[in-house]
């Protein structure tokens, strides 16, 4: 199976995500991440934040709905039924709060072939309102199979 490798660099349409204090704490409860700053917009502001702080990985409910697209773009081509996940790396920046306004942008960053697998890697990188980075993400997909 031969990868189009001018696919690289290939980037998708921005997607903005506007960070709700409920969605949060939605977060912060369903990960049991019982830290103040999490829940109360005072303990927040206490621990010098604008506003309650999301979990780390509170990243993925923002970041994954830019990356989707890439994943099932018909000119890259996945095989979804063969797709193994690989892997994500994300490299933190800015916290996010409640009330900030993040936009993510994906590209596909690498593709390349290794005994009869390819491998997808797709980078995105999401900004806050005030251009801050507050995260870049590398997922890695795997399809099995020529």
């Amino acid at each position: 199976m031969a990868v189009n490798e001018d696919l690289i660099g290939k980037q998708w349409p921005a997607v903005e995500y506007e960070v709700g204090l409920e969605k949060i704490r939605e977060y912060a409860n369903a990960v049991r991440e019982t830290n103040p700053v999490h829940h109360d917009p005072e303990a927040a502001r206490k621990a010098g934040y604008r506003n309650v702080v999301a979990p780390p990985m509170f990243c993925v409910v923002y970041s994954a709905p830019a990356v989707g697209p890439a994943v099932i773009d018909p000119e890259v081509g996945i095989n979804l039924a063969a797709m193994v996940h690989g892997s994500q790396v994300f490299e933190w920046g800015e916290p996010v709060c409640a009330g900030d306004l993040v936009t993510t942008t994906a590209r596909l960053s690498d593709l390349r072939e290794k005994d009869d697998m390819t491998f997808y890697e797709f980078e995105s990188v999401s900004v806050n309102q005030d251009g801050q980075e507050t995260v870049r993400g590398t997922w890695t997909d795997i399809v099995r199979g020529g």
